[in-house]
């Protein structure tokens, strides 16, 4: 049965239950009038009788009616708003749940069975792009270790010219570039389909913090920033050391490549509330607001602010969301032009170990 015809059938209902009462009440005021035997005429009683039928009756059966449809529109269209609902928590892995069928064949009904078939269809498309990808990834992995192994052993042969020895280093930074890339698809796409288990443990997130702080002094030594770490409260967070580091280590990688010659960088480690909220702010070209919003988009590199000589392949913030959202926490980027940009993680703090 169509909405139409449904919604038809229950109005007229209410519709006809109205008129009903309002000749019920009618019929009950003229049978009073005429038991008491009053004699009036029609002229001067009709406008009074019309009134008080209107005032007691009409009234009501006009509330009732209004109240009547807003109770069928709410009913008819309460299954849009579930298919609504639903819809909107949508993603690429929330593909294989089904949106809800009332099962009555109606307009609703038949939308969600197409969208269904939609999202099944979206749904092995994104995992056929998957099984590519770590196919890919994998194929790839034996050939540049090959070419990775055959280049280290060239370097070795002492009578190799100066001009082919800069080439052979020259290919071996491109494959390694070329080898974190192939790692990086891996890692995410382990991740999408599931097959990344981190190994939760309490751990001390300051003292990750303190480590970062004092890499971070060296890789930023050749370029003159200077690195800071402002405040760095003791913090237990669940999670996996090596890939909370990893995720720090994306965050200062970016700090350093994406800075000025000269510039600063600074870190903060404190708790709010029941979180660990940890800062690193690092001056340099920033972000420009239209692009913002695709910083965590994989292989997205920015605009030319960010320089075409610097070096990366832009998984490093979509391997950063990750992480940060397998430890149930939240990463955001904030970036004023020409002077600062700011990262925010934020991760649910543990209580420290007795003993």
């Amino acid at each position: 049965m169509t909405i139409r015809r449904r919604l038809t059938i229950w109005y007229g209902v209410v519709l006809a239950v109205s008129l009903l009462l309002i000749s019920w009440a009618t019929y009950e005021e003229f049978a009073e009038q005429s038991e008491r035997g009053r004699e009036t005429e029609v002229e001067e009683s009709a406008l009074a009788e019309a009134s008080e039928i209107i005032f007691h009756v009409g009234l009501p059966a006009i509330i009732l009616g209004t109240a009547g449809g807003w109770w069928l529109t709410r009913r008819a269209l309460k299954p849009l708003s579930e298919l609504t609902k639903a819809a909107k928590g949508i993603n690429e892995r929330t593909l294989d749940r089904p949106l809800p069928r009332s099962g009555n064949g109606d307009e609703l009904d038949e939308l969600a069975g197409v969208l269904n078939a939609m999202q099944a269809r979206l749904h092995d498309s994104f995992n056929r792009i998957r099984e590519f990808t770590l196919h890919a990834s994998h194929e790839l992995k034996t050939p540049l270790t090959v070419m990775h192994g055959e280049l280290e052993t060239a370097l070795r042969d002492n009578n190799l010219p100066p001009t082919d020895r800069d080439r052979i280093l020259s290919q071996l930074d491109e494959l390694r570039r070329l080898s974190k890339i192939v790692d990086g698809l891996t890692l995410l796409t382990h991740a999408d389909s599931g097959y990344v288990k981190l190994k939760k443990e309490a751990l001390r997130l300051d003292q990750l913090v303190r480590d970062l702080h004092e890499d971070m002094v060296i890789l930023a030594e050749p370029t003159g920033v200077q690195v800071q770490l402002t405040a760095c409260d003791e913090l237990m967070v669940m999670g996996d050391a090596h890939r909370l580091r990893q995720l720090l280590l994306n965050l200062a990688d970016n700090a350093v490549k994406y800075n000025e010659t000269g510039g600063s960088i600074s870190m903060s480690l404190c708790r709010t509330g029941d979180e660990a909220q940890f800062i690193m702010a690092n001056t340099g070209p920033g972000i420009s607001p239209e692009i913002l919003p695709r910083v965590f988009d994989r292989f997205f590199r920015g605009d030319p602010a960010h320089g075409a000589n610097v070096e990366g392949c832009g998984l490093g913030l979509s391997i950063a969301r990750w992480i940060a959202g397998a430890h149930d926490g939240t990463i955001e980027i904030e970036s004023t032009p020409s002077k600062l940009t700011t990262v925010t993680l934020r991760l649910p703090a543990a209580e420290p170990v007795a003993g």
